[in-house]
């Protein structure tokens, strides 16, 4: 992955670390979707000591391996005769009690006058905040690194707007789409499993790690589709209560894996207690837990309907994250909007046009009467291209 199909989180990495303000600096995402890469373009780049370390390996690790790689890295400072370092520490959040080690050690410099620069990477954006909440409170700056977007697949791999909605949004696995049953077998080994085994289960207490994972078939299964608690339950084996169905889908959100968006109402609790649009995070994992090959999937008008707006949610989900823009699904009876972005008094209503449902805008325009909206946007027939919407920011829509 070369640096410059991800240009703007490396500049932002790159420019605070530079900063005179010091601040931990901590980036956070799924599986390969580039933060390895990027601390290392991040190593080319800066010119002072960097001492890089990961925890992601067999060897059983503990809080004093922090300690020694903390130490080792403020001895580069005294070695070389700089005024700075840079620590890096990948898959940090795979070490019990790592946020409090990591509070007593910056604390250390602070008062020393130490002027260590440290990026912490994390897999697990769930497990990685609860770290940060409990322990580093004012301490760090949060980057997220999300799935790869249209834009940047496209500018990568020269790959066409069918291709990316089908294949999706993950570099290391572009080089295996000519062998469909390949790919979806790289998707579903080193992508699902991987990350419901090491990410969550590992790292999470799970009392039922089947119900999670029929949970995740389920959403690949009902992606862009309204499916309420109790729907669930009846179509998962042992699925206990809705507490615990609504905690499950959290965990998944929180591995990048599978989302459950609330339906938007003007007030908070309401938000929370709704049924959840399920929207997997990324289309490769709908469409390798398919029976269709890429070509049966453009041809099949309304799996390539769901496919194709899960690609524009999904798009959303991911381009919102840090940019105080929320996104929600808006449903009263039969009349639906696909997905309403709120953003402090403003909101935008999208109705997506693919070909799998109905014609009318009825949704649209009674959301419209009851809710002061902004833009209401028209993506797919007639209205924005598909193409020009996943390419483009999501603060474009919402200015």
């Amino acid at each position: 992955m070369a640096k410059e199909y991800r240009r703007p989180v490396f500049n932002k990495i790159l420019t605070r670390i530079r900063e005179k303000r010091n601040f931990i600096q901590i980036l956070t995402g799924p599986r390969q979707v580039g933060k390895t890469t990027l601390a290392r373009q991040i190593i080319n780049d800066y010119k002072s000591p960097i001492h890089y370390v990961s925890a992601d390996e067999p060897t059983l690790r503990d809080r004093s391996w922090i300690n020694q790689q903390w130490d080792i890295a403020r001895l580069k400072i005294t070695e070389v005769k700089k005024s700075d370092a840079l620590l890096i520490l990948d898959e940090v959040q795979k070490i019990t009690g790592w946020s409090e080690t990591v509070k007593r050690l910056w604390d250390e410099d602070t008062i020393n006058k130490i002027n260590l620069k440290v990026i912490l990477l994390g897999s697990s954006p769930l497990l990685m905040q609860k770290g940060l909440t409990e322990s580093l409170g004012g301490r760090f700056e949060t980057i997220p690194v999300t799935h790869w977007s249209f834009a940047e697949m496209r500018d990568c791999f020269n790959i066409a707007l069918e291709e990316y909605i089908y294949f999706g949004g993950y570099p290391g696995a572009m080089q295996l789409t000519g062998d469909t049953g390949r790919w979806k077998q790289y998707i579903m080994d080193s992508l699902i499993e991987t990350t419901i085994s090491r990410d969550i289960l590992l790292m999470t207490r799970v009392d039922k790690p089947a119900l999670l994972r029929q949970l995740f078939h389920l959403g690949c299964q009902y992606s862009g589709q309204v499916l309420s608690y109790q729907k669930m339950i009846g179509q998962l084996y042992d699925a206990g209560n809705t507490t615990t169905l609504a905690h499950y889908l959290e965990l998944l959100n929180g591995a990048g894996l599978l989302s459950g968006l609330n339906k938007y109402s003007g007030k908070a609790h309401r938000k929370r207690g709704s049924s959840p649009k399920l929207l997997v995070l990324n289309t490769a994992l709908m469409s390798a837990l398919s029976s269709f090959s890429y070509k049966e999937a453009i041809y099949d008008r309304q799996y390539w309907g769901r496919l194709t707006e899960t690609a524009v949610g999904a798009h959303l989900v991911n381009d919102s994250k840090g940019k105080d823009i929320s996104v929600y699904y808006w449903l009263n009876r039969n009349r639906e909007v696909d997905f309403v972005l709120e953003s402090g008094k403003i909101l935008v209503a999208i109705e997506i046009k693919s070909g799998k449902k109905r014609n009318t805008l009825e949704g649209m325009d009674e959301f419209c009467r009851i809710f002061k909206v902004k833009s209401r946007l028209l993506v797919g027939q007639q209205g924005i291209t598909i193409s020009e919407f996943l390419a483009s920011p999501i603060e474009k829509w919402i200015k």
